[in-house]
């Protein structure tokens, strides 16, 4: 797919101090991007879904003061970001109800002091393994040709003994990291849904066949890799639609021998979600039908529809056995 280039950037003064920052404005520059140096972003739209719309076409560099990284089961043990946001528009996005009104993308440009953070959270965990997920709050790969910064993370742990990185992406933006020398140190899952989930409900992301392709080159550079599929809706033909997402998977990877992992999330989402959705994307699709659902405690503090539990369970075995049938080699870490 076409990379992602902002309509503006703005820029915290304090992040010229770095070279991540200074090469990016010098790499926006070449391209006339409108910059302005400022601590605070003004994004004046005319109603809550243009402000939205600009906020996702819009960069901020800035700097990261995260000193203690908020744990992150069951993907990882702790979670760390170098941006925030996304260029992606996923009506669903558990981010709509935690990046405000305005998600512009903030990229933190301090890449070398959030690493010694992460060093910190290693040394305090030794001598057991410390894994580390740096998608939590963005898509880490989405903004990489203009950061490098993810480059730099997994160059940095392929040299940590006890340290273990988890990529999460739904962009095939991955060349940059083919020819790097990761140790196996770093694991990349890539997010795949059926092609009707992906076409009605996660905008300006790469495609199925994208995403599969990009799969492939990361695994052909010798990465452990994974795929979660996420969200996982029940609809008219789901079942046929996940049995081809899994055979078109396994025609791509039928020569990788390493083990893949899975990670199975149903569709769920809060009231406050909701709210923002419908304001955000007046006329999706999604299914947002609070009778449909069960009331589920969440780990944040929050109540969250997911399906009632006979449903939640049929999806649970459904997807368990097509992922078995078709890959000898998978281990299905979780369902939630």
């Amino acid at each position: 797919m076409k990379l992602f280039m902002p309509d503006r950037v703005y820029i915290d003064p304090k992040s010229l101090e770095y070279d991540t920052g200074i090469m990016v404005k010098e790499k926006l520059e070449k391209l006339n991007i409108p910059i302005i140096q400022t601590k605070k972003v003004a994004i004046e739209g005319k109603s809550p879904s243009e402000n939205y719309a600009k906020a996702k076409k819009t960069i901020y560099l800035t700097v990261s003061r995260e000193k203690k990284l908020r744990k992150c089961k069951p993907s990882a043990d702790y979670q760390f970001a170098l941006s925030s946001s996304c260029p992606g528009h996923c009506e669903y996005c558990y981010l709509q109800t935690t990046q405000g009104e305005k998600p512009f993308m903030k990229v933190f440009v301090n890449v070398d002091e959030i690493l010694d953070v992460v060093q910190e959270h290693i040394d305090e965990n030794l001598p057991n393994i410390t894994t580390f997920e740096c998608g939590s709050i963005t898509d880490p790969v989405a903004l990489e040709h203009l950061t490098g910064s993810l480059k730099k993370c997994i160059e940095f742990f392929s040299n940590s003994e006890n340290g273990r990185l988890r990529v999460i992406t739904k962009f095939n933006n991955v060349d940059s990291f083919l020819d790097i020398k990761h140790n196996d140190h770093t694991k990349f899952r890539f997010s795949i849904n059926t092609k009707y989930i992906i076409e009605k409900f996660e905008h300006s992301t790469s495609s199925f066949e994208e995403r599969i392709e990009a799969a492939t080159k990361i695994a052909k550079a010798g990465y452990p890799i994974g795929f979660i599929i996420a969200p996982i809706m029940i609809y008219e033909n789901w079942k046929e639609d996940y049995r081809e997402l899994l055979n078109n998977l396994k025609s791509q990877l039928v020569d990788y021998n390493k083990e893949i992992t899975f990670e199975l999330i149903q569709h769920r989402f809060t009231a406050t979600a909701k709210e923002l959705i419908l304001t955000r994307f007046p006329n999706t699709e999604l299914d947002l039908n609070e009778e449909n659902r069960q009331l589920k405690w969440g780990p944040y503090g929050k109540f969250k529809y997911v399906y009632p539990k006979e449903q939640s369970s049929e999806i649970k075995e459904y997807i368990s056995e097509l992922i078995q049938d078709n890959f000898i080699n998978s281990k299905i870490e979780y369902f939630t």
